[in-house]
């Protein structure tokens, strides 16, 4: 097969759970500009409005939509699940899984209550999301999860890069996206009979605009981490999408691709 075919999501359809964010809406752009139907969910769609339009100008070719679901709540991903098997006729083809919020507590901050909300949505949230989704999966073609895990589900946050500022990372984060590799694998197991590649990218710094207009000394610190000696911009995780995504992809399965500079290979 040619890579033009290989990379062609044509006739599919795609799920973004948190497609609005800074990273989701450049996975969006990557499956829509590839042929992809697509179908933003989250709380917010004045947000995801904004994407939705701008997309659907560009790749006028693909529909896409925005459906409601929180999460957070375990409620709202099955009511999301049944209204969506009635619109996709009961097939999906790709579930991408990026949704994220939280607080930015450190170890002495933060309380119970955040962290089980922070597990709830990063990896809670993700794996009743998959088990609701699954019996959609096993109808579509060349069906694929892509799971947004982070590199620091595999390494720990150097301390020194958040003294002196207000930035912090919170200990339930790298927990939770620890734990979203690991089901990543365990599903990319237990699902491969079903022909579901499942598949994860731990992303590196990807600091929002405003982070490094009001920071720029802690960007610098974020820079020197890095083997690249710079953070990354949000259109650097559409390669790796694409690839898990398509049939380009379709002998990948259980992995953790590190889009991060090489700042883990330190």
């Amino acid at each position: 097969m040619k890579l033009e075919e290989l990379f062609n999501l044509k006739g599919k359809t795609s799920l973004v759970i948190g497609g609005s964010g800074l990273l989701g809406k450049e996975i969006c752009e990557a499956l829509v500009e590839h042929g992809s139907d697509l179908i933003i969910a989250g709380r917010n769609f004045s947000k995801a409005r904004q994407i939705i339009d701008k997309l659907k100008i560009s790749f006028p070719y693909v529909e896409i939509q925005f459906m409601e679901v929180d999460i957070s709540d375990n409620d709202s991903i099955v009511n999301f699940s049944i209204e969506l098997r009635k619109k996709l006729s009961n097939r999906l083809d790709i579930l991408v899984n990026c949704g994220w919020s939280g607080n930015k507590n450190t170890f002495e901050s933060i309380s119970i209550e955040d962290w089980n909300q922070d597990i709830q949505i990063c990896l809670n949230g993700v794996f009743l999301t998959i088990k609701e989704m699954v019996p959609l999966l096993k109808n579509g073609k060349h069906p694929s999860i892509l799971n947004i895990a982070s590199m620091y589900g595999h390494v720990a946050p150097d301390y020194r890069i958040y003294e002196g500022t207000p930035q912090a990372n919170p200990p339930s984060y790298g927990a939770a996206k620890a734990g979203v590799i690991q089901l990543t694998k365990y599903l990319a197991s237990f699902l491969s009979s079903y022909n579901i590649r499942v598949n994860c990218i731990s992303p590196g710094p990807f600091p929002y605009q405003s982070t490094q207009n009001d920071f720029p000394d802690f960007i610098k610190k974020l820079s020197k981490k890095n083997t690249l000696n710079r953070i990354g911009k949000p259109f650097e995780i559409k390669g790796s999408t694409l690839l898990l995504c398509s049939r380009a992809g379709s002998f990948i399965n259980g992995q953790n691709i590190c889009v991060d500079g090489g700042w883990s290979i330190w």
